[in-house]
This record gives structure tokens, C-alpha cells and sequence, in this order.
């Protein structure tokens, strides 16, 4: 039985292969630790891309995760609860879609000095136990002057799909995030930003999740960015080798 389990995890994990470990709502590095939701009547764009550096195709080692488009935009009008739904296409694979969204309540909203309070969902896929991993999380972050933000929140997915090397459950762990930003600058508007952010995040488990990201993101303005840096992975048997990430990300308001 052992076999044949290892079996159909080997066969699931071929599937999605082509495509990166999860399709995110806001988030860090490869996380959806973040105390941000997307604003309201604001479109974000991404394109993010995973891959491997310095690898020979000798070695075996070389790979890449499919390349991530995702749409994003903030759904509720309010100051005090805020929620954001997207979707990410995931090219080239055979079920490319991928939903996500959360809603929460950002610093301070209710009551003086309150974290950030959110729950969401992502990699809500539209194969049946192939790419709904129907990850559910919590975050829990405060801004600390000086220091940067934190962000922490447990997860749990889908048993059938969350699982170690050996195709035992593992749809279950924690995530943690940090981001600090430096250059302060304003633009025409007198919007002021940071226009250098440095990020890192970690996602517990031996599972296609797991991982840590670290990163720094140049802001071009306040709504175009560029981030690059890496994503080590918990479980090399599922993910490969660590990989090098860009993404870029483009806010729209409409």
C-alpha cells in the first residue's frame, strides 16, 4: 500500500511540476504573510517567475515553475474591513486557473494600536485533488517603528494533496513573514513610499508549501515594482533545487 501511495503522489507531483507551489493572494516573498490587502477599485498585476541558476542540464537539477499572471483587486469599499479576491493563470499547464482571496482588518482599525487581522484562501484550483489545494491561513502582524513588519498565521490545505515525499498528510504548519523599507521618497503627488523594501517569509511543513523566500523589491514608483530573490525549499524532493525569483508587480486603479 506504501508503494502505491508513493505512487499517485509521484504522479500528482509530475502534474504540477510545471507550475509553482502555490497561486497567492498579497504576500512577501512566497507567502501570503503580508499585513496588506489590495485597495479598493485598484487592479494589481503580477508576473512571477521561478527558476533555477548555475544548474547544468547534465546534473538533472535544472527546472522551472510555470510562469505565474495573476490578477488582483480589492472588493470592499471600507476603511476598517478590507477584502481583495484574485486569480492567477499559470502558464504553461493543463488546469492553468487558480482563485484566491481573504478579507481582514489593517493596524489599528479596531481599536488604537490593534494588529492587522486577516483570514484567506488560495491555490483554489479547478481539478479535483490535483490543483485544489484549498489552502486556508490566518495572519496575525503589527508594524514595529524602526524595526520593519511582522506577520504570522497557521495554514491548512487539502490532505490529499498537502503531503511529505513518502505521501504521508502534511496539509498542515505555520507561516511567518518580515518586511522593513528604506529610501523614503515622495512623487509628484506627495505620495510617499519606500524605494527599497526588503523582505523574507517562511512556510512550515515537508510539503509543496514549505519553503523560505527572502527578496528585495525595488519600487520604480509607487505602483510598479521589481522583486528578486530567492525561494529555498523545505522538501528538495518536491520542489528541486532553490530557485531565483522576479516578480513584477504593477498596481492599476480604475
Amino acid at each position: 500500500m506504501k508503494s502505491i501511495k508513493i505512487l499517485v503522489v509521484t504522479i500528482a507531483l509530475m502534474a504540477m511540476a510545471c507550475g509553482p507551489a502555490m497561486a497567492t493572494p498579497s504576500g512577501t516573498v512566497w507567502t501570503p504573510m503580508t499585513l496588506d490587502i489590495q485597495s479598493f477599485k485598484v487592479l494589481h498585476i503580477g508576473i512571477d517567475n521561478y527558476f533555477t541558476v548555475a544548474k547544468k542540464a547534465i546534473s538533472g537539477e535544472q527546472g522551472a515553475f510555470a510562469t505565474d499572471l495573476g490578477l488582483t483587486t480589492g472588493i470592499l469599499p471600507f476603511e476598517k474591513i478590507q477584502m481583495e479576491a484574485g486569480v492567477d493563470g499559470f502558464y504553461p499547464t493543463d488546469y492553468p486557473y487558480v482563485f484566491n482571496a481573504k478579507i481582514g482588518a489593517p493596524e489599528d482599525a479596531l481599536f488604537k494600536y490593534s494588529p492587522a487581522l486577516q483570514v484567506g484562501i488560495y491555490g483554489v484550483g479547478t481539478k479535483k485533488d490535483l490543483t485544489d489545494q484549498n489552502i486556508i491561513f490566518g495572519v496575525i502582524g503589527k508594524s514595529i517603528p524602526e524595526i520593519g513588519r511582522i506577520s504570522a498565521g497557521p495554514y491548512l490545505g487539502n490532505k490529499k494533496l498537502l503531503l511529505d515525499k513518502n505521501g504521508e498528510k502534511e496539509n498542515s504548519g505555520f507561516m511567518v513573514a518580515f518586511d522593513r523599507g528604506f529610501f523614503p521618497v515622495k512623487d509628484s503627488a506627495n505620495n510617499e513610499y519606500n524605494k527599497v523594501v526588503i523582505a523574507a517569509d517562511y512556510a512550515s511543513g515537508k510539503n509543496i508549501v514549505g519553503g523560505t523566500g527572502v527578496g528585495a523589491n525595488y519600487y520604480f514608483t509607487k505602483d510598479v515594482s521589481l522583486l528578486i530573490g530567492g525561494v529555498f525549499f523545505n522538501e528538495k524532493a518536491i520542489n528541486g533545487e532553490w530557485k531565483l525569483t522576479t516578480q513584477l508587480d504593477i498596481n492599476l486603479p480604475f
